[in-house]
């Protein structure tokens, strides 16, 4: 009875030991690999935006002035059409 708890208390210590190094394992070898992409992801400094300038420059054409305007009323007769 004694020796079976003892070998059972061996196997789970072992098992949790290989299961515990397998991630140690997983974990150094992703910071081995990677280790040159995550320290420029660290060192990244984004390029400021400015903000953007519009120069924009109306320019109208003015009419030339005319000797007289003519205005000509249109007659009443179309209006009551």
């Amino acid at each position: 009875m004694e020796s079976e708890r003892i070998m059972f208390t061996v196997i789970a210590a072992t098992v949790f030991l290989a299961a515990f190094l397998l991630a140690a394992g997983t974990i150094v070898s992703m910071f081995a690999l990677y280790r040159d992409k995550m320290v420029a992801a660290l060192l990244f400094e984004p390029i400021p935006q400015e903000a953007p300038v519009y120069r924009l420059r109306i320019s109208r054409r003015r009419a030339a002035p005319r000797d007289r305007l003519v205005v000509r009323s249109s007659p009443k007769s179309m209006l009551a059409a």
